[in-house]
């Protein structure tokens, strides 16, 4: 190809590099007011009353808003409307940050001040802190008969027969906790409202969820709300429906005031506030014959949601599909909860659901594998997924399946072998530092999968200016990933022209149709295509109008990377631009891509889960200082199947950054709280990895392409990080000799 797979420098790079890109932090719209919450500070209460007039006498504060400003819809939730705005008197407050009332002023402040000076009663009630708690159901967090209050389940084969037959049974529990996404760019928006339109400026992964967030809030048609991304720094999934919230406090206060409002969260209000991954307790139970063959598999999994529900439903989903990991097992009998406590509300984070389980199931294989005689390497290769297969869901398995090479290009490049050897020599000669080797073998699936397939669609707009020069509009958003140089080189590819010609403006709603969120690594998969379809479209027009103009057939066109050769004569792409423009050839297209339809009983969780997978291993090699329980990751090997590398060096970019965020998921990151509140607030007490704690990485790409894909690809800003914690949990489990149950993993669980 002339592009695609190589190496490319990020088309936006350049003013990233120099600090020239514009955060929302950075703009300053004329008139502007500055924007501050009032929270309410305890995790579970009954709001009596609101008084604002001390607030509102501070010099510089033009208005305070409360529950009775609101014009339209006081109620948040993608799936179920459960969230307040603003919380009215008379009703409960949830958890510690939810908002009593937001405050616009001249000054930060003095909205600071003004936000000390807001009086309001409160009836606290005990509060629900633990999975444990919710599920006894003594205190009802939200307006439901039971704080569990969502489930969904996997019924499959015959599991209580096979566990009468096996050879091996593993039972275990697991826990997970929280983790912070730690975007360095705290979420903020502006909103600018002049009677007739708002404008909305934000750091967001899905512009379409605020402006439908919006609309509701101000009871306003979308057509006078027109959401615009701004340079994204950071998402994780920390910023796909959290930036509803902080857009609409900014949105009330400007609809209010008739003036642009800024809203830019603290790093201790943005922690204590916005989602988390959510935190899970596992109960597993594993069948296998004697030669390692997986034959059944039973789990139970609850998921803390926090005070609200948000996207756990969707969360849940992709638990649920994800629980028996990226293994063919044929009896499967899978229940996944949700449930209530009186916690941040926990959402989207990279991997959305599936780090939880994928632990689950990576610690069980390794048990098994012990207790069987296995080496952990080939009792993953004998139960790995082949094409014909079948996934956990009864998915077969068509095309695009490198699972199997993934094991066995990571046990080649870290010459496996050999490295156990030089382990076992290792802990013979040290007495208080030991080795050990970790595998993990997980599945991603791409998409947003039979559930969300109404909104699994995405528009792009390409158009070609007389000079050659081309823009770039796609409803998915760049937030740091790479997407505006991936959607590039698809457009590089399909029309011929340079990338250092191509711009990619920033998502707007009132230019691109709803896309759907930056979520499920589909960005490249359903961006590109749709970039691919409109490029596609102008290249026929180009192509129509070249063959009449030359006599010529399409054949004797030859297109390079900014130059067209017809016959004898060479054009650069600029001069079959102007051609083409000055002949009234159409060269602004719109192109749309929506998911293959799939076949899926929710009832049962069987069928085509999603649109295709990707498959990746990884192998860890971890120190533990046994006197100290300090846990030092050395290296890791990791080779993930992403069908088509579109741009090899942001691919290799993913690997390495979903990796260490994986690292600081499975041994240093955790929140901390006391009494329902959150005191690990900043990032002198969450700790995350930084450069010196990164080890060496050995990455690896699989193609085996996927054919929906622009070119055969189809993901990997997911399944980065999914490998990391399970073969970190099993490297050190290996050193110790003790079974790891929950992540992070403490320096006193290693005591």
């Amino acid at each position: 190809m002339k592009i695609v797979g190589k190496i490319a420098k990020r088309i936006e790079g350049k003013e990233k590099g120099y600090g020239e890109s514009k955060y929302t932090a950075d703009l300053y719209l004329d008139r502007m007011l500055y924007a501050g919450v009032v929270y309410s500070n305890i995790p579970h209460g009954i709001l009596k009353s609101i008084d604002v007039s001390e607030a509102e006498k501070i010099p510089g504060i033009v208005k305070v808003a409360t529950y009775k400003d609101v014009p339209g819809t006081n109620k948040f939730g993608v799936v179920t409307k459960d969230m307040w705005f603003l919380i009215p008197v008379g009703e409960k407050i949830r958890f510690e940050h939810d908002a009593i009332a937001v405050i616009a002023g001249e000054s930060k402040e003095a909205v600071e001040e003004a936000v000390s000076k807001v009086k309001f009663e409160v009836e606290e009630l005990r509060p629900v802190l633990t999975i444990e708690e919710a599920i006894k159901d003594e205190i009802k967090v939200n307006d439901e008969n039971t704080n569990v209050a969502f489930h969904k389940k996997i019924r499959r084969g015959d599991v209580d027969k096979v566990f009468k037959e096996a050879d091996l049974i593993i039972e275990r529990d697991f826990k997970t906790d929280y983790q912070e996404q730690a975007y360095l760019e705290p979420q903020g928006a502006i909103a600018d409202y002049d009677g007739e339109v708002m404008k909305i400026y934000a750091s967001m992964q899905c512009p379409f969820y605020v402006q439908e967030d919006v609309s509701e809030i101000l009871d306003m048609p979308f057509n006078k709300i027109d959401v615009i991304q701004m340079e994204t720094g950071g998402g994780f999934g920390g910023k796909e429906d959290v930036p509803s919230y902080i857009a609409s406090k900014a949105a009330l206060l400007s609809y209010l005031t008739k003036r642009p409002v800024k809203l830019i969260y603290e790093r201790e209000h943005d922690i204590k506030e916005t989602s988390k991954r959510h935190p899970s307790k596992s109960h597993y139970k594993a069948a296998f014959k004697k030669d390692g063959t997986l034959i059944g598999l039973k789990s139970e999994t609850y998921l803390d949601m926090g005070a609200y529900s948000t996207l756990s439903p969707i969360v849940m989903y992709r638990t649920l599909t994800h629980s028996a990991g990226a293994y063919k097992v044929s009896n499967v009998y899978v229940d996944v909860y949700g449930v209530y406590t009186n916690k941040v509300p926990c959402g989207a984070f990279r991997g959305f659901g599936s780090p939880q389980v994928l632990f689950a199931i990576e610690s069980i294989m390794d048990e098994a594998a012990e207790k069987l005689g296995l080496d952990p390497y080939d009792i993953r290769l004998k139960n790995a997924l082949d094409l014909g297969d079948e996934t956990a869901t009864g998915h077969k398995l068509e095309f695009s399946v490198g699972a199997k090479k993934t094991l066995e290009h990571v046990k080649n490049m870290s010459k496996y072998d050999d490295l156990k050897k030089e382990i076992e020599d290792f802990n013979k000669k040290n007495k208080f530092k030991k080795r050990g080797l970790g595998w993990s073998h997980i599945i991603y699936g791409v998409s947003l999968g039979a559930g969300g397939q109404h909104l699994d669609a995405a528009n792009s707009e390409v158009h070609v200016f007389p000079d050659g020069t081309i823009n770039i509009m796609f409803g998915g958003t760049e937030i740091g990933q790479g997407a505006k140089t991936a959607v590039s080189m698809i457009v590089s590819e399909v029309l011929g022209q340079k990338l250092e010609k191509i711009h990619v403006l920033q998502t707007d709603t009132f230019i691109v149709q709803d896309s759907g969120p930056t979520v499920a690594s589909r960005t490249t998969v359903f961006s590109g295509n749709a970039a691919k379809d409109a490029a596609e479209k102008i290249k026929k027009n180009i192509i129509d109008f070249l063959c009449k103009k030359f006599d010529v057939s399409p054949d004797e066109i030859k297109i390079e990377l900014g130059v067209y050769k017809i016959k004898d004569n060479t054009f650069t792409f600029g001069e079959i631009a102007k051609m083409c423009n000055d002949a009234n050839v159409q060269l602004n297209e719109s192109g749309w891509f929506k998911s293959p339809k799939l076949k899926f009983d929710m009832e049962n969780g069987v069928g085509e889960a999603y649109v295709t997978y990707t498959y990746s291993t990884q192998l860890s090699l971890v120190e533990v200082d046994i006197l100290t329980g300090k846990i030092d990751v050395k290296k890791m090997w990791i080779s993930h199947d992403i069908g088509k590398a579109i741009n090899y060096d942001g691919v290799i970019g993913q690997i390495q950054g979903g990796a260490v965020q994986g690292m600081g998921h499975a041994i240093m990151e955790e929140i901390k709280q006391k009494d329902g509140k959150i005191i690990s607030d900043n990032f002198n007490n969450y700790i995350i990895p930084t450069i010196k704690d990164i080890p060496e990485i050995i990455p690896d790409v699989v193609e085996e392409e996927f054919p929906y894909g622009p070119f055969g690809a189809k993901g990997i800003g997911e399944p980065s990080l999914m490998s990391a914690p399970p073969s970190i949990a099993n490297a050190v489990s290996n050193a110790i000799k003790r079974r790891i149950i929950k992540i992070p993993i403490s320096i006193e669980d290693i005591i």
